[in-house]
């Protein structure tokens, strides 16, 4: 198995966990990734909101290049993941923007078609991998770890189709292929509250006070993500979203550290080194070994 692979510009800054553990365990699993050449910012959805067309533009070129590469293109943030197939939907959806967007592509000497298949990680493990070649893989289960699996808002909404928008559970499968439990978590698709921290502080701290709330209600030990900001968010948070109550203290994770330290492989290895809470002591109080 190949694919195009499209970091995006967090897993290169406050994502290198994600980077670090997710390369990690594609190795494992023998699946080859090749970096997109020249790769630019998806724009996201800042850039989005301050100038529409150019921002479809900047994604298409991503699009365009890996049209030339003949994979499927892999992108494991959630707001490239979403950015990416809005710019394929609307390009299709609305011709003027197709032609405005196809003329610029043109214009820099690349192909005008953009039509490439996007991909999440969570996609290509379940649906490509499988679950019997994960649970052949793991040699270090994770021994009934209660894990809050936190989609966020982008992956599964609204152009998502691996997964069922309103109760995702690719998440969920994959852990408990490595042994894991995951808790039951009805705002697993809630919004963390993205830059809201940074434009409304309150706004944003509530969001992220009701997401962990809610973990630590039911049972959850830690919590597993997708999503750079959604991390950063949950865990860098936690002292100020837990006020005058009782701290948090719970480990925020992606979904790919899990995975690696049930497929044996170095915590340093997986970035786990970049975390604000240390996982080590819930791991030892569920005896999971790790090095």
């Amino acid at each position: 198995m190949k694919y195009t692979y499209y970091p995006g510009c967090s897993l290169r800054g406050t994502g290198r966990a994600y980077e670090e553990s997710l390369l990690a365990v594609f190795r494992a699993l023998d699946i080859e990734l090749e970096e997109l050449d020249d790769w630019n910012c998806c724009g996201a959805t800042t850039y989005m909101s301050y100038d529409e067309l150019k921002s479809y533009a900047l994604a298409a070129r991503n699009l365009a290049l890996a049209k030339k590469a003949e994979h499927d293109l892999m992108a494991p943030c959630a707001a490239c993941y979403l950015v990416l197939n809005k710019t394929q939907h609307y390009v299709e959806d609305y011709p003027w923007i197709g032609q405005i967007v196809s003329n610029a592509l043109v214009t820099i000497g690349l192909p005008d078609s953009i039509k490439v298949k996007v991909r999440h990680p969570l996609d290509i493990l379940l649906n490509d991998v499988g679950l019997d070649a994960i649970k052949k893989r793991v040699t270090r289960p994770l021994n009934g770890l209660k894990v809050a699996p936190y989609y966020g808002c982008q992956i599964v909404r609204p152009y998502a189709v691996f997964d069922n928008q309103r109760n995702p559970t690719s998440m969920d499968r994959l852990l408990e292929a490595c042994g894991a439990k995951p808790t039951y978590y009805p705002v697993k698709t809630n919004c963390c509250g993205g830059s809201q921290k940074g434009t409304l502080p309150e706004v944003g701290l509530d969001l992220i006070r009701h997401l962990l709330a809610e973990a630590r209600r039911n049972g959850a030990e830690v919590i597993s993500t997708v999503c750079p900001l959604c991390q950063f968010n949950l865990e860098v948070f936690q002292d100020q979203a837990a006020a005058n109550s009782h701290k948090f203290g719970m480990p925020v994770l992606y979904f790919t550290q899990l995975l690696a330290v049930a497929f044996g492989l170095p915590l340093r290895e997986a970035g786990f080194q970049r975390s604000f809470i240390n996982i080590k002591p819930v791991l030892a109080e569920k005896e999971i070994a790790y090095v």
